[in-house]
């Protein structure tokens, strides 16, 4: 009895351990992205990817990262390796959760923004994709702020082009900045980013 004891006891032990690494890691990879450290950022999230298969969140982290650095200007000859790495990521996570709409979300924004760098390229291949993409994820979580305020500031983009009316965009873009006021992580590290771009984004629609 006793030995069932002890083995129990370690096995609880290495379980809390392990999540405590897991946390110390997130914690100091989130930190290092904050202060703008963004390839030290991404390499310590692929490292806990491969040492913890059952969360999406590090390599979620990964997509996100990589997708966001190849939105900048100044990264425009690094914008294939960024995005090999954040489809890479995405597809690891999207083969487990299909229908996981922040993952959407991201792989929704990664083909953005390769269709930013060169939309006479891509913008008649893409388009639908992403269109598609946040369809699909807007019947899955209709009330999931980023993916209302995501889908419409795509939206929006397109607007440019085409000179459609953005009224209702604008409209949506408000609707995700309540849906932000209510919206509740399902822990520490989930994503819980947005509301900053949604007001922004807000301040400048239409004009």
């Amino acid at each position: 009895m006793t030995r069932i004891i002890t083995v129990f006891t370690l096995f609880i032990c290495s379980i809390l351990s392990a999540q405590t690494q897991f946390d110390k890691g997130m914690e100091k990879a989130l930190g290092l992205w904050k202060e703008g450290k963004s390839t030290e950022a991404s390499a310590i999230f692929e490292r806990i990817a491969s040492a913890d298969k059952d969360s999406w969140l590090p390599n979620y982290y990964v997509a996100l990262i990589n997708t966001t650095e190849a939105f900048k200007p100044a990264n425009k000859e690094k914008i294939t390796s960024l995005l090999a790495k954040a489809n890479a990521a995405l597809d690891i996570e999207l083969a487990k959760t299909p229908n996981n709409v922040e993952l959407l979300v991201v792989q929704a924004m990664a083909k953005t923004a390769l269709l930013a760098s060169d939309p006479m390229t891509y913008g008649m291949t893409l388009s639908p994709k992403i269109s598609e993409i946040y369809m699909k994820a807007s019947l899955l979580a209709p009330e999931n702020p980023r993916v209302v305020f995501c889908k419409a500031e795509f939206e929006i983009g397109g607007a440019k082009w085409t000179g459609a009316d953005v009224k209702l965009l604008c409209g949506q873009v408000q609707k995700s900045i309540d849906l932000f006021a209510k919206f509740k992580p399902e822990s520490p590290f989930s994503p819980s980013w947005g509301l900053e771009r949604a007001q922004m984004t807000l301040q400048n629609c239409g004009k």
